[in-house]
């Protein structure tokens, strides 16, 4: 394709994504306190928040205190839906409109990798989203008795998408690993080597992604992350072994693997 019929093909893919984006989160501000009822569930699940519904009389509220306050988070909790429910599209775009360049090895090794790390990314959310309520009532409940916390509705918006954010990105670790492993920089035997390392760095990874850095959050993070790189382990070893016996099966592939770009193959 010349360069004026790619540009052509990238606006095409780019107007139907946005054309799904834009009804996703039309349906999504129709629906939006329905959302927002789902989005607020973690806060209401607090004792903090429990108690007060029982004295307003079993009504879980959040507060504004700006005039537009309740108006700009009903747009951006609708966007955010309306992103997440339109992923299906414009993925789907992106990976068309990419795709038709790559080899048949690289189109199995990049939809591979897009499926595990939109899986992974899905799980690190919905396991954040199942534990955010205890760091809640650690941040709501740290000042005593003597401390009543009116939380916002905007800066409980941005607290949970931040952390379901930080929590997505940070359970995608593996997949970073495991490219690392395919290609050859991260063998097994350097991934052992660096478990003392690796705690550090997701520990500090942890603190930096977590909004809160609360320790319940922290933990939350760092331990499943942890786990999620010994798993990589058992997996390099297993294809490594693989590997090794898929060579001393077929000499053939061993001698085609050992040339050097510039040599002829005899296969």
């Amino acid at each position: 394709m010349a360069l004026v019929e790619h540009l052509r093909e990238l606006r095409n893919r780019l107007g139907v994504s946005l054309l799904a984006l834009a009804v996703c989160v039309v349906v999504a501000l129709v629906f939006r306190e329905q959302v927002f009822d789902f989005v607020k569930k973690p806060y209401c699940d607090t004792a903090v928040a429990q108690q007060a519904a029982e004295a307003a009389g079993g009504e879980c509220n959040l507060f504004a205190f700006g005039t537009f306050e309740q108006f700009s988070v009903s747009l951006r909790v609708s966007l955010i839906a309306g992103a997440l429910a339109s992923a299906p599209v414009w993925l789907y775009q992106l990976g068309a409109f990419i795709t038709p360049a790559l080899h048949r090895k690289e189109k199995r090794y990049a939809f591979s990798f897009l499926a595990a790390s939109l899986t992974l990314f899905s799980v690190g959310v919905t396991f954040a989203y199942l534990t955010i309520s205890r760091g809640l009532q650690f941040l709501l409940t740290f000042g005593g008795d003597g401390v009543v916390t009116l939380p916002s509705i905007q800066s409980y918006l941005s607290f949970v998408v931040l952390t379901l954010t930080g929590f997505g990105i940070a359970f995608m670790f593996p997949v970073v690993v495991t490219f690392l492993n395919v290609v050859g920089v991260f063998p097994s035997a350097k991934m052992r080597a660096w478990r003392r390392g690796m705690v550090v760095g997701i520990a500090v990874a942890s603190a930096v992604l977590t909004p809160s850095q609360d320790p319940f959050t922290f933990m939350a993070m760092a331990g499943p992350v942890y786990l999620l790189y010994e798993g990589c382990i058992v997996i390099a070893r297993v294809r490594e072994r693989a590997t090794r016996r898929r060579r001393a099966l077929d000499p053939d592939t061993q001698a085609l693997e050992l040339l050097a770009d510039d040599e002829t193959s005899r296969v």
